[in-house]
């Protein structure tokens, strides 16, 4: 009998326990790890010539266990092949080695690759190797040939375009050189090119594809939440969304057309706060931007989080020694009083007081957010602020809030404002340290 999963669990219960009687130890664990018995038809590799299966996806669906399952077959006969995940920590930890679809993890114990961080390789039984890089780091991928290719989460990288292009110039070995592409989409230029291309496969997928197996917890906090909203057609339904009609940013003419690679000398730079007040509310925006000696925008980083205040605190000033800022500011008006005396008290390992010196800078607004949110959008329209890579949660918030819908401003954006503000325009605030 040719079975699936599936097929196994219509039948009758005295059937199912008579076809699982009969199987010996090592025929159960075969079934067990035997992808094709346990994956929906489309996780499962694509017939026909393509060059690219771009598999986009709501959350949950399962598309990080069909990019390692799909690697895992690939390592049975290619090598090498590329592993590309948004950052060294998301590869290493999402697929290859602590995620619970990662290849370490979903890997038989008889075709058990083995990993070696620091020279961040896999190595299969057979001799197959697999090469992890990040895409916020796309120059690792100058050089290095593959046979075949998994990226995850594309559409989430800093800088898409230059790792997709330069992994393609390496994918050139062998009779068949493929990729497959795992992400949860959003409108940008080179997923768009992507499903137009003759030789992409192009499948989207819901989260509910994947509702059997997904658990109570997730399905109450993740998926109800964004039910009958716009996010979620885009994370729940994996469509490609593009901007909403009365967003003050358009991702097309504001955001992309004006992107760098890199920022130029800069004059001043600044880490802005939209505080939280704790762990299990909205998240912390926290957002470096800095001032060109073109007198310019450059929004450098965007390390938002929704953590502990202690927490989001001690991410700010990583941030701001690690681009050598000139201040931290926040808002103060709700809550905001207790983001100096968070960062006073952050202490090292040592237990010294690294956040004491730091100049910091309340800003008191005066006027409500969209008032405040208009003459940043309107620097953007003017090509006056660039983005230095991609950042695609917060470009998602600027694309996505309608101000005139009554949509509450999220948290990166506002420290996105925040940053610019005191960067571009009338500060306003009062300096207190």
């Amino acid at each position: 009998m040719n079975l699936s999963a599936s097929s196994l669990r219509s039948l009758p219960k005295a059937q199912r326990d008579k076809f699982l009687a009969s199987l010996s130890p090592a025929e159960a664990a075969a079934l067990f790890y035997n992808w094709e018995f346990w994956a929906r038809p489309e996780q499962l590799p694509p017939p026909g010539d393509w060059f690219v299966w771009l598999l986009r996806s709501g959350r949950g669906y399962g598309k990080t266990r069909t990019g390692a399952e799909t690697v895992n077959q690939w390592a049975r006969d290619f090598s090498p092949i590329a592993l590309i995940g948004e950052t060294k920590a998301d590869v290493r930890d999402v697929m290859i080695e602590l995620g619970e679809s990662s290849l370490m993890k979903i890997s038989p114990p008889w075709f058990m690759p083995t990993y070696e961080p620091s020279k961040r390789r896999l190595t299969w039984p057979n001799g197959a190797v697999g090469i992890a890089y990040s895409g916020d780091e796309p120059d690792q991928l100058r050089g290095p040939q593959h046979q075949k290719a998994w990226v995850d989460e594309l559409a989430k990288f800093k800088y898409p375009v230059q790792t997709w292009d330069n992994l393609l110039y390496g994918l050139r070995i062998g009779k068949k050189p493929q990729a497959i592409v795992t992400t949860t989409p959003r409108p940008i230029k080179l997923i768009k090119e992507l499903i137009a291309d003759a030789d992409t496969v192009d499948m989207q997928r819901s989260s509910y594809d994947n509702i059997d197996n997904l658990s109570p917890v997730y399905i109450r906090k993740v998926i109800r939440p964004r039910e009958g909203t716009r996010l979620g057609r885009q994370e729940i339904g994996g469509e490609i969304l593009e901007d909403a009609p009365g967003a003050l940013w358009k991702r097309g003419k504001d955001i992309e057309a004006y992107r760098v690679i890199r920022a130029p000398e800069l004059l001043r730079i600044v880490v802005a706060i939209d505080p939280s007040a704790t762990s299990g509310g909205n998240e912390a925006g926290i957002v470096a931007a800095g001032l060109g000696i073109d007198k310019h925008g450059y929004v450098l980083s965007d390390d938002s989080m929704q953590v502990s205040p202690l927490a989001w605190a001690k991410q700010a000033i990583v941030r701001y020694n690690r681009l050598k800022a000139d201040r931290i500011i926040a808002e103060v008006n709700h809550g905001g009083e207790m983001v100096e005396t968070i960062i006073r008290q952050i202490r090292d390992e040592g237990d010294r007081p690294i956040g004491a010196s730091i100049p910091y800078k309340a800003l008191h607004a005066s006027r409500g957010k969209q008032a405040r949110a208009e003459p940043v959008a309107a620097l953007y329209e003017q090509g006056r602020v660039h983005h230095v890579g991609m950042f695609a949660e917060l470009e998602d918030e600027l694309c996505g809030w309608e101000p005139n819908e009554g949509m509450p401003s999220p948290n990166r954006l506002d420290a996105l404002v925040w940053a610019l503000t005191d960067l571009m325009l009338e500060p306003q605030g009062v300096f207190v340290g």
